[in-house]
């Protein structure tokens, strides 16, 4: 049966790993705000070279989009070229005419544990508010509070939030692009916001247009539409993927 254990074991337990966690990573090489497909392919792309790297999410769940498909049908789509990424991470699919399609909760769920096991962390329910900044305007890291602080009446909210530093911010927010937003709202940058669907253009670009655009700061997946204008995809997450692996790619270069 079960070692015995007392509720105070269980408390400290919690506290003493959360602590060292917190810790070890409050001074990262590459802190992704966002964990969605293009913000976890990312990470372990970048854990798998051997970089510092930590996921914030504002939910309590990670995955994004990749969980639910479109209009809560949990069926993900993916075209070609994106379907060998899911070869890569041994997610089970189906062909479909020209498309491949997968359950998910499982490729979501593989997603998750692939990077994991190349060593990401992940603080959720963790919000980005700001950034850090540098000298030059350099993006240097990220403001975070809980994600229920912003929930809180107005006058109870008076919870100062915490700076957690990095050489590199990656956003993978999706169509919110908050760190761009940030710095758009600082005069920093200019954005145009995501224009209408258009699949066959959408993925194409958004892979494209992955790289730094600011900084210290790389934009993947939605948040680069939402920064250049592009069209938006809809519910098919090939592009997500591959342009997680680009933005992995540009912030390893960057990083030298």
């Amino acid at each position: 049966m079960f070692e015995k254990a007392r509720e105070s074991d269980v408390t400290r337990a919690i506290v003493k790993q959360f602590g060292k966690k917190l810790d070890e990573f409050a001074d990262s090489e590459v802190i992704i705000v966002g964990a969605g497909p293009s913000g976890l392919m990312a990470a372990r792309e970048l854990a798998m070279k051997g970089r510092k790297v930590l996921i914030i999410e504002r939910n309590n769940y990670l995955g994004g989009g990749f969980w639910l498909g479109g209009y809560l049908m949990n069926t993900v789509t993916v075209r070609a070229p994106g379907h060998e990424i899911l070869d890569e991470l041994e997610i089970p699919y189906e062909e479909d005419g020209d498309l491949y399609t997968t359950m998910g909760p499982h490729a979501c769920s593989k997603l998750i544990s692939k990077s994991c096991d190349e060593g990401v962390q992940i603080l959720n329910m963790t919000e980005f508010e700001d950034v850090v900044l540098r000298e030059n305007d350099r993006v240097g890291g990220v403001v975070i509070n809980w994600t229920p602080v912003s929930e809180l009446p107005r006058q109870i909210t008076c919870v100062d939030p915490i700076s957690l530093e990095a050489e590199i911010v990656i956003d993978a927010t999706g169509h919110d692009a908050c760190v761009v937003s940030k710095l758009e709202e600082r005069g920093m940058i200019e954005t145009t916001g995501f224009g209408g669907m258009w699949v066959d253009e959408s993925e194409d670009l958004v892979v494209e247009h992955t790289g730094k655009v600011h900084e210290g700061v790389v934009a993947t997946g939605m948040a680069v539409s939402t920064t250049y204008g592009l069209p938006r995809m809809g519910p098919t997450f090939g592009s997500m993927l591959l342009s997680g692996k680009k933005g992995a790619e540009v912030a390893d270069e960057l990083l030298g």
